[in-house]
């Protein structure tokens, strides 16, 4: 099939690579211009998709907007069988949605109705979901609204963070592609509609909601940790010394214990929660490399008793 790919981020990267590897005809690979970035945030740098196209030698669009005519006209004369979207980043308007032959797909990361929106791996983690998946959809012009044609299942542990999850659904995605584009090309994809009864959005996360609530019981409490790691990374502020150090969590654990929320129990930082105890098994104080959380509470001089500043609760992922 002749085919446009739309994806910007690493989880986009192995559906590309899957479309090479089956022999698609890839006309061109859309993703988000680069954008400042390194150590003084000031070097154009290119997306991963952006990065694995060059690398395969695959015509790259950067185009910050698909709403003019000439960036419709422009995507209409590739021509294509099939537009293939994963994680792009701009609003497909309808003429963009009616130009493929046989219309445009998306892999979303959920189980759809459920996590429709901008952060469903985020949502599904931090709303305590035991399962997720990824969606083969046709999309149309609501907000992962169309039908859905195939699903890939997988559980959600309790040691999944953002990052773990990305990863394995970006490889079920792939999977999704090998199975769905040979039928769609022989004209046995089977769409069905979605229950709307299920409907959940996922709204983008906000930098306010990385301040951990540590009145919230302890499962909340990571999950909300392990859902915002490695980004933007969830964090509590301690007075280390004379000033008050803000330290992000990547990782932790449920454990016994408690005491008065923030207060650390011990020096393996065992934090006391509203209902329960996390233990921090990754974090990083301002400027320096992750480390475990014993590490990290004998650099930073912390002992038991120490506490962590209150903060207002989350908004509701809802």
């Amino acid at each position: 099939m002749r085919v446009i790919f739309m994806g910007t981020p690493e989880f986009a990267t192995p559906a590309l690579s899957a479309l090479v590897e089956q022999g698609h005809e890839v006309a061109a690979v859309y993703t988000r211009a680069p954008r400042p970035a390194g150590p003084r945030g000031l070097e154009p740098m290119k997306s991963p998709v952006h990065r694995l196209a060059d690398s395969l030698g695959l015509p790259v669009v950067t185009t910050t907007t698909l709403r003019t005519p000439e960036a419709q006209e422009a995507f209409r004369a590739y021509e294509a069988d099939v537009a293939l979207v994963a994680a792009y980043g701009l609003i497909l308007p309808p003429p963009v949605l009616a130009a493929p032959r046989l219309g445009c797909l998306n892999i979303h990361a959920s189980l759809l109705p459920r996590w429709r929106g901008a952060a469903p791996i985020q949502r599904a983690i931090m709303a305590g979901d035991a399962e997720t998946g990824v969606d083969l959809m046709r999309m149309e012009a609501g907000l992962d609204t169309g039908p859905v044609a195939l699903e890939l299942r997988t559980g959600i542990t309790a040691h999944d963070t953002t990052g773990d999850l990305s990863e394995r659904l970006a490889g079920l995605g792939a999977r999704l592609i090998a199975d769905g584009l040979p039928t769609l090309a022989a004209g046995q994809l089977v769409f069905r509609p979605q229950n709307e009864d299920g409907a959940v959005y996922a709204r983008k996360i906000d930098k306010s909601e990385a301040a951990i609530d540590w009145t919230a019981t302890a499962k909340a409490v990571r999950n909300q940790i392990h859902g915002l790691s490695p980004s933007p990374g969830a964090f509590g502020e301690i007075s280390i010394g004379e000033r008050v150090e803000r330290i992000k969590i990547f990782r932790a654990e449920v454990v016994e214990g408690g005491g008065a929320p923030g207060v650390l129990i011990d020096a393996a930082m065992t934090i006391a929660c509203g209902g329960g105890a996390i233990r921090v098994t990754a974090g990083q104080r301002a400027g320096r490399n992750a480390m475990s959380g014993a590490e990290l509470a004998r650099g930073a001089k912390l002992a038991a008793g120490a506490r962590f500043n209150l903060a207002a609760p989350p908004r509701t992922a809802q």
